[in-house]
């Protein structure tokens, strides 16, 4: 049986920069912190030969952001991620105020792509953590529900 997701992850080339601004800038906890070499048993499961890195844990209300910095093997440089893009497409961020958020975001050097939009039943605007990974903070009525056909996007 399947609870429900437990966490995202999150690979990045500079570990200590997106630790700072998921913990200390978004608001998350750190649970825990680890790193490996030369560990064939995680190779196995990661499918990767030869990896080494580390890694740290955090959490954000329900769920946890797994952030790894992969030091062997190298990474393959692609572009960032967009909305529209295949695959993992971005981390919301479940928020009470989010004009207060985006503030305090855009002041700590977030950049979003507009201030936030009111669709009826919540307000949300998509940006970009310092990899470049779309993100977006949303703020749900009271009685929102969510079935994306009840809502009503604006031109």
């Amino acid at each position: 049986m399947i609870r429900g997701i437990h966490h995202v992850a999150v690979h990045t080339g500079e570990f200590e920069r997106m630790l700072r601004f998921y913990r200390d800038i978004v608001g998350f906890s750190e649970v825990s912190r680890s790193e490996w070499r030369d560990n064939e048993f995680i190779d196995q499961i990661i499918g990767v030969g030869g990896s080494e890195a580390r890694q740290a844990m955090l959490r954000g209300g329900t769920c946890y952001l797994e952030i790894f910095e992969y030091q062997k093997p190298a990474a393959r440089p692609d572009n960032p991620l967009r909305p529209c893009d295949r695959g993992y497409t971005h981390l919301c961020l479940d928020v009470t105020d989010i004009e207060g958020e985006y503030d305090r975001l855009t002041a700590s050097g977030v950049v979003f792509y507009r201030r936030p939009g009111d669709f009826g039943a919540l307000k949300a605007v998509y940006g970009h953590d310092p990899d470049g990974n779309v993100i977006e903070i949303q703020e749900t009525r009271d009685d929102h529900e969510f079935a994306l056909a009840r809502l009503k996007c604006p031109p």
